[in-house]
């Protein structure tokens, strides 16, 4: 059986994650998505080691939350939907650091269990389209994300995520995370405003390394080969 959204956020908010059973996961995960797809990760330095930071990727796949995980060094917690911790899954799920929330609505202990985690000084991370985004590009971002950092005083970390695009399973594609300079809080009120303010700081760093990537001229020549082959296929096929 699951557990009650209550006893859920409870285990969420006082035990975090569990050290053995994260690294066991991660590095299993790590090494059956190296194999399968690939990853590479850039400028996890500037992910603060310690204390409290929210970092914030853009959402194209159910794996963005892996890939986050496992090339970082310090574990980080995620929103989950609330159905996955109603089965027998629960704890586990809760001990790798990822917590119910209830879509649709405004979850008020979803919402708390999150500023517990970065008052303990853990790492955050939210996807401030607030859904996967399918169609091409990327969503806007909502402000909750910078608030949460605000109210907490964490640094602002943007994280850029290729290559999960249209992909229930992350196959042949190679993954490429790109960790973004961070926004500082400093100074700011947890206002709608100040809150705004720090995402419209942080997230053009995702849009425009995104669209660095997809527009790469490696990847136009290859949409065009691929475009040639089908063409090539058709016509023998006729």
């Amino acid at each position: 059986m699951g557990l009650s959204n209550e006893e859920a956020h409870r285990i969420a908010r006082e035990r975090g994650v569990s050290g053995p059973l994260y690294l066991l996961v991660k590095y299993a995960a790590a090494l059956v998505l190296r194999v399968v797809c690939g990853f590479t990760a850039t400028g996890k330095e500037n992910v603060p080691k310690k204390g409290p930071v929210v970092i914030v990727p853009n959402h194209k796949s159910f794996w963005d939350p892996f890939f986050v995980a496992i090339v970082l060094r310090r574990p980080v917690h995620f929103m989950g939907k609330a159905e996955h911790f109603e089965g027998p899954m629960a704890g586990i799920f809760l001990r790798l650091g990822a917590f119910p929330v209830r879509r649709g609505a405004s979850d008020v202990e979803a919402l708390e269990t999150a500023r517990a985690i970065l008052r303990r000084g853990d790492a955050l991370a939210l996807f401030p389209e607030g859904t996967r985004v399918r169609e091409e590009g990327l969503g806007a971002p909502k402000r909750g994300a910078a608030r949460f950092a605000i109210e907490a005083g964490a640094p602002i970390v943007p994280a850029t995520i290729t290559g999960t695009e249209k992909r229930r399973w992350p196959l042949p594609r190679k993954v490429r995370i790109v960790f973004g300079t961070p926004v500082s809080v400093d100074g700011l009120e947890a206002t709608p405003e100040d809150a705004a303010l720090a995402i419209g700081q942080a997230w053009p760093q995702v849009s425009e390394e995104y669209a660095r990537w997809q527009n790469r001229p490696g990847l136009v020549a290859a949409g065009a080969a691929a475009l040639g082959l089908a063409w090539l296929v058709r016509k023998r096929l006729k």
